[in-house]
């Protein structure tokens, strides 16, 4: 745990710490909820709308399900898009930019213009119009964000590659005849991962925010899956009167997305430390 402060900082270890148990939570759903059949959609219209107490902390909704337990089963579709979304948009963008980076010439000037036309439009704008014309779901709202967010990795990657390309262990494997695969993936990509991995970090909430958007607007998950953008949406209808019902999963997605966005920036700062005393 020391090693861990020492490393994050206070901040970042509370982070740490949160982001790791509302996935330990999201995991253990069945196991942690008070109302597991309520979590995942079941109606009791018998409970409805009954303001937080002792026993519903949150209340519940308006078909009387448990606020909590839907907050639980809805952690897990928020972590996952978030982490699928930055997951695919590497696994599109640092190919790219690695391949442009290493190779330059024609192929560099190709993909880097592809890059650009993608960064020309809004990222939420083009997220919204994929997900429209793909339609509502969770798999097509996680395409649809991270087709949009490829390009800022490949941006990256092929920054720290030009940075790398010179260098003398580069240069010396390629006089030894060691093919461009190897030098790629044994020299350059651990350099090109490091920073990657640290942006990686900082875009997981923005990406759970931007999922949470395509939800609240009825292009991501569909009921009864709960989901905390869907519970945002459903429950404006009936606020200030049943303030719990928005407040709940706004609060939850404004908590997590702060959580991996100090995360991130910790990581950064001594990310950054390393770079100043390798220099």
């Amino acid at each position: 745990m020391r090693a861990v402060i020492s490393r994050l900082g206070w901040a970042g270890t509370l982070s740490l710490l949160l982001i790791l148990l509302m996935l330990l939570a999201a995991l253990l759903a069945p196991w942690v909820s008070l109302f597991p059949d309520q979590g995942v959609g079941a109606p009791n219209i018998a409970t409805k709308f009954l303001h937080p107490s002792v026993e519903h902390l949150l209340g519940t909704d308006h078909l009387g399900r448990d606020m909590v337990s839907r907050l639980i089963y809805g952690a897990r579709v928020s972590l996952m898009s978030g982490l699928l979304i930055v997951g695919f948009a590497l696994l599109i963008g640092l190919p790219v930019g690695l391949l442009a980076g290493y190779f330059g010439g024609w192929l560099d000037e190709g993909l880097m213009r592809l890059t650009d036309i993608f960064m020309a439009f809004p990222a939420l704008l083009l997220a919204v119009l994929l997900a429209a014309a793909m339609g509502p779901g969770l798999l097509n709202s996680i395409v649809a964000v991270a087709v949009t967010w490829w390009p800022w990795y490949a941006r990256m990657a092929r920054a720290e590659v030009l940075s790398v390309r010179g260098q003398p262990y580069v240069e010396a494997a390629q006089l030894m005849g060691v093919g461009h695969g190897r030098i790629i993936l044994r020299h350059i990509l651990p350099t090109a991962l490091r920073p990657l991995s640290v942006q990686a970090a900082l875009d997981v909430g923005p990406a759970l925010l931007t999922a949470s958007a395509l939800s609240f607007l009825g292009l991501g998950v569909l009921p009864p899956t709960a989901d905390w953008g869907q519970m945002v949406d459903a429950g404006r209808k009936f606020f200030p009167e049943r303030w719990w019902y928005s407040a709940a999963p706004g609060v939850a997605i404004f908590v997590l997305a702060l959580a991996f966005s100090i995360l991130g920036d910790s990581l950064r700062s001594k990310e950054g430390g390393r770079r100043n005393e390798s220099a």
